[in-house]
């Protein structure tokens, strides 16, 4: 059942059962995808965002028949921190929001998690990597749910260290998530024994990467690493191929996902590294799930889209364990859960608020290679969850202290 249009909002309300369970607030339980649903990192998340939250809320009533109604509501916070810490005050105090969901854009999931602990309710963030979610500003209303910039930087900058690529220079997109890439990629390229010889920042929604290009390529670095996303990675990519830097240094993006490997072709990504938690071909859950995205939206899922479908699912399945939806409970439930379904493979959740999950190394196919359309990847290395991801003993999160630390 869809409610009117209201201002930049879509809600969508699917109810299902009699009567609510006693114990859910406003009998009903209402998730909120807040994304970016029209600026450069639209198309990792945005509409496909929406779309696969609507498939884990349908997908949920009809296979779980709960004694509760439950409403999505959607919006988009422009990728500006007021908009967003706006926005989600605004569900939790007049419309009754649970839990937001994807929040993609570092600065968007760090605004929106301290509303969330000010209001008690709950954030399952699947579009942000910076690691100060789960580290200076870790909180207790929190799940870092998806991916971080740590397992991403650490296992692509020891594998290409180990290969003997020792010196390595950054283009960092200057605001949370670049400076996060940068920091944990250095750590893990020191310690496999190699040297960071300069990096440079540049605005976010930078048009123009040709300057921030050439001296990268000045450096005489064996690997220029682009710490950024979406649009800006998309830029910076096409002009080192433009004027031969890759031919000459290694392109590293350092988070770069499928979606962006699609926009910008086998041609020119050819042989590149990614550090992903899901490929739409890894396995035949992964399959079936990604062909019915498919034909709602024309494209493959990329692993974000699959992370706010688990998300949801495994939200809505504790608040059905529970008869509750109180946040504090909601979360004490699910630290209890070994996760495993179509995203998260071996996963649990931390005292930081980190699911860790099994991860995986690709690289990207030649066109020769490839069989098709999204037939992208070849799987060179599954890394476990638990070597995946930042040690709790290097934790500066204020939550793992106060439990004690485990590895």
């Amino acid at each position: 059942m869809k409610k009117p249009i209201k201002t930049g909002v879509f809600a969508l309300s699917l109810l299902c059962g009699a009567s609510a369970a006693a114990d859910i607030s406003d009998e009903m339980v209402k998730i909120g995808v807040l994304s970016d649903m029209s600026g450069i990192f639209s198309d990792l998340s945005g509409e496909g965002a929406v779309t696969a939250a609507r498939m884990a809320v349908d997908d949920f009533v009809a296979n779980e028949d709960p004694a509760f109604q439950v409403e999505l509501v959607t919006a988009d916070h422009q990728n500006k921190t007021d908009v967003a810490a706006s926005r989600a005050r605004e569900w939790y105090d007049t419309q009754g929001v649970d839990m937001i969901t994807d929040v993609i854009n570092s600065a968007v999931a760090l605004a929106v998690s301290e509303v969330t602990r000010d209001k008690n309710r709950m954030l399952m963030v699947t579009g942000s990597g910076s690691t100060a979610i789960n580290n200076e500003q870790c909180s207790p209303n929190t799940v870092f749910y998806a991916w971080d910039t740590y397992s991403l930087a650490n296992s692509l900058g020891r594998t290409l260290t180990d290969q003997g690529y020792k010196k390595w220079y950054f283009v960092t997109v200057d605001y949370a998530l670049g400076k996060a890439i940068e920091y944990d990629a250095t750590k893990a390229v020191e310690q496999a024994g190699g040297e960071v010889i300069g990096s440079l920042r540049h605005p976010m929604g930078t048009p123009d990467f040709a300057s921030f290009m050439l001296q990268a390529q000045g450096s005489g670095a064996d690997v220029i690493g682009i710490a950024n996303a979406g649009a800006d990675l998309h830029n910076a990519i096409r002009v080192a191929n433009e004027f031969g830097i890759s031919q000459q240094q290694k392109i590293v993006g350092l988070s770069a996902s499928m979606t962006d490997v699609h926009a910008l072709g086998l041609n020119t990504t050819q042989g590149m590294l990614l550090v992903e938690g899901f490929y739409w071909n890894q396995d035949e859950q992964a399959r079936t799930w990604s062909r019915r995205f498919q034909e709602k939206t024309g494209k493959m899922p990329n692993m974000l889209n699959a992370a706010t479908y688990s998300a949801i699912t495994q939200y809505l399945s504790a608040v059905k364990r529970l008869g509750s939806d109180d946040a504090d409970a909601v979360m004490a439930d699910l630290r209890e859960r070994e996760f495993n379904d179509l995203f998260a493979k071996n996963g649990h959740l931390r005292p930081d608020g980190q699911l860790i999950h099994d991860v995986y190394l690709f690289q990207v196919k030649t066109p020769k290679e490839s069989k098709g359309d999204w037939d992208y990847y070849e799987l060179v290395d599954t890394i476990p969850a638990e070597r995946a991801y930042q040690p709790l003993s290097d934790s500066r999160c204020e939550l793992v202290k106060r439990a004690g630390s485990r590895t």
